[in-house]
């Protein structure tokens, strides 16, 4: 079984020998994980940098390790971004945690026009804060070096920019003709994968982002629901290249 990942400060990993894990990230390490003297962990900064570590020290505060193997590990490439349209309830959570484990690397969160909810102060703050954290906590289980990034929200028009920087942007349709997993896959650069509302995209969204560069393709020949399809999309996208098909 792979050691359990818990998040470190950036300096400590690049220079110490020993590193202190406490605050949150210690107190749960030690009290909810239970891990114990003598038993490995890796501690990352989440942006690459990965220490493999022995513990030496325990207390209700956190882990004293010490660090057996450093490891920069690079950024993946072809990054995937997912701009995930707003559901209600907690479908939202549900969509990042399973796009972190499958390996996404960035979650917009888009304000589309039939979406039912709208992030708007201090419920818009929390919600996106509910999406960071679960994107955080699902990167620690699948034990990535790298944690995704979850942006601030963003209406059709930034949308829209994002697809026209991307190296390869796929607006996902039940109506296209043309399957995802037929799409030509770059090597390099963003690709950007755009899942609509339950109520779907509304004729002009798909107009803008179709003139701004995106190509429409279907998943399969079933329709899935709006947390699904972006991890299923990023799941198809990722077969595809070297990230998932050379050995780490």
């Amino acid at each position: 079984m792979t050691a359990p990942v818990f998040l470190a400060d950036a300096a400590a990993l690049r220079a110490a020998d020993v590193v202190v894990l406490d605050g949150d990230e210690g107190r749960h390490a030690a009290v909810v994980r239970r891990i114990e003297v003598g038993e490995t962990v890796e501690l990352t900064d989440g942006a690459g940098q990965l220490a493999r570590c022995l513990v030496v020290g325990v207390s209700k505060q956190g882990l004293t390790c010490e660090v057996v193997a450093r490891v920069e590990v690079p950024e993946p490439r072809p990054r995937v971004v997912v701009a995930q349209a707003i559901p209600k309830g907690d479908r939202g959570e549900t969509a990042v945690e399973t796009m972190t484990e499958v390996g996404v690397d960035e979650i917009l969160p888009w304000s589309a026009q039939r979406c039912m909810v709208r992030w708007t102060g201090e419920r818009g703050d929390k919600a996106l804060r509910r999406w960071r954290s679960t994107a955080r906590e699902a990167a620690k289980q699948a034990r990535r070096a790298w944690l995704p990034v979850v942006g601030d929200p963003v209406g059709t028009p930034g949308l829209a920019g994002r697809v026209a920087g991307a190296a390869l942007a796929v607006v996902l349709h039940e109506e296209a003709s043309e399957p995802l997993g037929a799409v030509n896959i770059p090597a390099d650069g963003d690709i950007l994968l755009v899942v609509g509302p339950e109520g779907g995209l509304a004729p002009e969204e798909l107009d803008a982002l179709a003139t701004a560069g995106a190509v429409v393709a279907r998943l399969g020949p079933t329709v899935l629901r709006t947390s699904t399809a972006g991890t299923v999309a990023a799941g198809i996208v990722l077969a595809r290249t070297p990230r998932w098909t050379t050995r780490p």
